[in-house]
């Protein structure tokens, strides 16, 4: 058995693997609220019960530092050894969780794949991974010759670049929110959504009816609400608020690829996408990722593959946790699989 971890800002995602014939098999996995426990140990502990496992890999958000971390969003440090002494498992590995998300790609199958764009498949190279979700992460997919090697990024931090009109004024509103710097993560994950429909409330007007602000007003979630309006037609103003988000996950996403040089094609992850794929079918993001001048033509040739399966991750962790450990002991529990 393998243990996986998606550890987040406010859940932790714990799963078993199993490997059966050189394949990862689930077999059991259970979400855990962050904020009601000390730390990633006691989870761990409470998940495992009497489970004896060998490996175990933790995705995290942010960068890993000589197998330790300091989590923005909650009062814990990780580290690697520390994890590895208390709960007793031989190897404990702490990787970033869009490099994880990068190595589960590998393990996923043509269903849990949609393809937005087929490009030019016939094109060997470099990869690039966007996913937005709470925050907005990016990962590099490095083409050695024989393999893509995943490269954690912080690229979904760097500075928002508005495009026209709409977003340079989006821009200003952001700012005066935020007191100063505006991120593209500010944009296009999290609360991005409903910081653009506030946009287009507050600053172009656009009519806010009393049933949509009162079903606002109540949810937990304003971003679903937004959404689920939008794909329904029920609402212009959060019509328009999901066309921009689109439209500026395809521009940023179209960025990555330039500065990866993802000839391999762009993979779009994360919890958003595969609730927005029929927004993303109709043209909004690709026009944006593809609109880039005198490159233009480079973006089009290039696949688009939107990710379905939401244990992307740690199917990821899973499969890098067995080749670490297999590199470390020399027993490699994929390899002994395909033998039984």
């Amino acid at each position: 058995m393998i243990l996986a971890g998606d550890v987040g800002g406010t859940k932790v995602d714990l799963a078993l693997y199993d490997f059966i014939n050189g394949k990862l098999e689930y077999t059991r996995d259970k979400v855990y609220k962050a904020k009601d426990y000390p730390g990633l140990e006691v989870i761990v502990r409470e998940f495992l019960g009497a489970d004896p496992v060998p490996a175990a890999c933790f995705g995290v958000p942010g960068p890993v530092r000589h197998g330790r971390l300091r989590l923005t969003n909650l009062p814990w440090t990780l580290d690697s050894r520390e994890l590895s002494s208390g709960l007793g498992i031989e190897h404990v590995f702490l990787i970033n969780d869009l490099e994880a998300n990068g190595y589960g790609i590998a393990e996923l199958t043509a269903d849990q794949i949609f393809t937005l764009s087929e490009g030019d498949s016939g094109q060997t190279g470099n990869r690039a991974l966007i996913a937005a979700g709470t925050g907005l992460g990016q990962s590099l997919l490095i083409w050695n010759g024989h393999i893509h090697v995943p490269y954690p990024s912080e690229g979904g931090h760097a500075d928002y670049a508005p495009r026209n009109e709409d977003e340079i004024d989006l821009l200003r509103f952001l700012k005066e929110k935020y007191n100063g710097r505006v991120s593209f993560e500010r944009v296009v994950a999290g609360m991005g959504l409903t910081s653009i429909y506030q946009f287009l409330r507050d600053v172009r007007g656009m009519e806010e009816p009393v049933w949509l602000r009162e079903k606002i007003a109540k949810a937990s979630d304003p971003n679903s609400v937004i959404t689920e309006n939008a794909l329904s037609a029920k609402s212009e103003i959060c019509e328009k608020a999901l066309d921009m988000f689109v439209s500026a996950y395809g521009a940023e996403a179209g960025n990555l690829a330039l500065k990866v040089l993802s000839v391999g094609g762009l993979y779009v992850g994360g919890g958003i996408a595969p609730r927005i794929i029929e927004k993303l079918k109709d043209g909004t993001f690709l026009k944006a990722f593809t609109d880039k001048g005198r490159l233009s033509q480079l973006l089009i040739n290039m696949p688009v593959r939107v990710i379905l399966e939401s244990r992307a991750a740690l199917m990821g962790a899973a499969a890098y946790a067995e080749a670490r450990a297999a590199e470390l002991s020399g027993i490699s529990v994929r390899a002994a699989s395909l033998k039984s």
